[in-house]
């Protein structure tokens, strides 16, 4: 009996012991499988893609299994149009922060190739999933790249230098994103860049540069262009052209040789019978050959130089057209209204229809039957400009039609109209900070312009488009929307119409535009905002005006101006060119005020307003007998009543307004 008591006893107590040893270790088990699992997929994969650069962006995977260690790793594949065949993007790409073993869930692409689509698998690692049979959990994306400008030409040299030229010779940029249209190369002489540079234009990766001084450092830059903008410039080349070696007493007749030659040139510009030449230089822009009396083509102040773009040197100014815009066949354009017109066509709204797309709406500029040789081409050079140009803030040119009786530019339909017919149609209906925020639109498109080397010379709120999300447009670029039987709209000297309001007293007075010429005159363009289309100068004479701002007289603020747009108006009128701000600048001062609005509750006082008309030498109190009397004198009688409001009602007061 006590046998079989003990036998029982120790079978339960190893039965007990057993299965405790069992519990214990499928407890242990699980959760040492569970510390060895890999994780699952990361989660909600995001993209946005910005030109050639891309961004992602996910969240942890739901199971990370078990384990706190999980990164990730981005894998690349370039892959075709089809979608049938994907590559490895290779070592040309960059990641940001880095490709492998990311701790955070988000990273930037870079370096990649535009109009290509891509694949990119994102995987979620641990400490164990090197020892697991199963690959990496991933999730993935495709996109596709957007257009992009080549990239910057990283090899440039010399191959022959002369006395008077240097031929240079460069690379394809690494990554060209597209067809390249032509080259563009900017040369200078040493340490002058800012006082005058020029530049011409090839359509292979070799030129020469001709009309250069002997024993002259030069520097040279060159850029590509696609149909996406121009690249970036290359690094400077300096180059010395070779000494003069020729005797003296053959200088006369090399001198006489070579005025004959120019006049020949000369005559040839004018004629507009410039063929291009082996370079692909076009006439009249190089500041090599420039002859003083030439200023028509080529500006210059002290500070920049810029260059026209000129349709007028080809023999036929569709030739310029054709060389930089599309031909659009003329029944595809559906012509529905008149919707304005000018001195020598009009101007309609209609529906162009393109192949395999819905049909957009456009705007139709038309020249009137019976137009003169002149007026053709002027219109054809307005468009081949306008060609050229790729920017939100500058009008965009869908095409020509010269191959139809009616010749027609098409742009982009801008539904609200010039700026300053919509601000007087909507006077006082805008807060100060919308205002700004179409100065800041105006303000880029002419940086834009004056990074290219444009002068606008007729920059006016008239000549601001804007559409129906309030975004501000640069047009114009060639036709004056001035009429000849208007005789105050625009002052005359040689060499054609100047808009005196907007225009800089250098360019008035000596005919020297440039960019400095165009802050000029968005000075203006900025009181015109603020004043809602106001007329500058009001009902003064175009000889009112040129006498007035000779002698320091500036436009006052307009009424519930803030104090900051205002000054930069004033800085906008210096009266020497280099003194006033650049497009860039402007651009810094608007983007603060946008970024700190409550800068613009500080509007300019009465005080400021009358401090500016005080300082006018010409004024003169004692033929006035009270301050209308006084006001209408100087065309300021509009603002009686402000006069009024503000206590101001003897000359006395007025006179001392400056003290208080």
């Amino acid at each position: 009996f006590c046998i079989l008591f003990y036998s029982a006893y120790f079978l339960i107590l190893f039965s007990i012991f057993y299965y405790l040893f069992l519990f214990f270790s499928f407890c242990y088990g699980s959760q040492e499988k569970s510390q060895r699992s890999p994780p699952s997929a990361p989660i909600n994969l995001l993209s946005s893609v910005n030109g050639t650069t891309v961004t992602l962006e996910w969240a942890p995977p739901l199971d990370k299994g078990g384990r706190q260690d999980v990164t990730y790793n981005v894998i690349c594949h370039r892959c075709t149009w089809g979608g049938g065949h994907c590559e490895s993007c290779g070592p040309r790409i960059r990641f940001l922060p880095q490709q492998m073993n990311l701790a955070q869930g988000s990273l930037s692409i870079s370096n990649l190739l535009a109009h290509t689509n891509y694949s990119f698998s994102v995987e979620s690692v641990n400490g164990v999933s090197d020892l697991s049979f199963q690959s990496p959990r991933f999730v993935a994306v495709n996109i596709t790249t957007n257009q992009a400008a080549p990239s910057q030409v990283t090899a440039i040299d010399q191959q022959n230098v002369g006395q008077n030229s240097v031929t240079l010779l460069w690379s394809q940029p690494d990554q060209p994103n597209g067809i390249i249209l032509e080259y563009e190369i900017k040369y200078y002489e040493k340490d002058k860049e800012m006082q005058s540079y020029s530049t011409l234009k090839s359509k292979a990766n070799r030129t020469t540069v001709f009309g250069l001084k002997p024993a002259t450092r030069y520097i040279f830059q060159v850029r590509a262009r696609t149909s996406a903008g121009c690249g970036k410039f290359s690094e400077a080349l300096e180059v010395e052209t070779a000494k003069a070696t020729f005797l003296l007493f053959f200088l006369p007749s090399i001198f006489l040789t070579i005025r004959r030659f120019g006049q020949q040139g000369r005559e040839c510009c004018h004629s507009q019978l410039c063929p291009s030449s082996a370079h692909n230089r076009h006439c009249g822009y190089s500041k090599a050959f420039q002859d003083p009396d030439e200023e028509k083509m080529h500006y210059q102040n002290g500070q920049e130089s810029k260059f026209y773009l000129d349709s007028h040197t080809y023999e036929d100014p569709c030739q310029a057209a054709h060389e930089v815009m599309r031909e659009i066949d003329a029944s595809r354009i559906k012509i529905e209204r008149v919707i304005g017109s000018g001195e020598s066509g009009e101007v309609c709204y209609g529906r162009l229809k393109i192949p395999g797309k819905r049909e957009v709406p456009v705007a139709v500029k038309s020249l009137k039957p019976g137009y003169t040789e002149k007026q053709r081409r002027d219109f054809l050079s307005e468009a081949s400009i306008m060609a050229r140009f790729d920017h939100p803030n500058v009008i965009h040119l869908e095409g020509v039609v010269t191959k139809s009786k009616l010749m027609m530019i098409v742009t982009e339909y801008m539904e609200n109209g010039s700026l300053d017919s919509f601000l007087r149609k909507h006077d006082g209906q805008f807060t100060v900070l919308q205002l700004v925020v179409m100065l800041r639109g105006i303000g880029a498109g002419m940086r834009y312009l004056s990074d290219l080397g444009y002068v606008h010379r007729d920059l006016a709120a008239r000549n601001i488009l804007i559409n129906g999300n309030l975004v501000c447009k640069v047009s114009d670029f060639g036709l004056s929307r001035v009429l000849d039987d208007n005789p105050d709209a625009a002052y005359t000297t040689t060499g054609g119409k100047i808009p005196v309001r907007w225009t800089a007293p250098e360019a008035i007075t000596f005919r020297k535009f440039s960019s400095a010429s165009d802050v000029w005159s968005y000075g203006i363009v900025t009181w015109e905002v603020l004043a809602y289309g106001e007329r500058p100068y009001w009902n003064m004479t175009n000889q009112d005006v040129i006498q007035s701002v000779e002698e320091g007289y500036r436009l006052p603020a307009p009424m519930g101006c803030p104090v900051a747009l205002h000054q930069l108006m004033l800085n906008c009128w210096q009266k020497e060119p280099e003194e006033r701000l650049r497009f860039s600048q402007i651009l810094g001062i608007l983007d603060k005020l946008i970024r700190n609005p409550q800068n613009l509750k500080c509007t300019a006082t009465l005080n400021r307003f009358t401090q500016t008309l005080s300082e006018r030498s010409h004024i003169d109190f004692t033929h006035c007998s009270s301050v209308e009397e006084w006001l209408d004198s100087i065309r300021l009688g509009r603002y009686q009543e402000n006069f009024a409001l503000g206590g101001y009602s003897s000359l006395g007061m007025v006179m001392h307004m400056n003290i208080e």
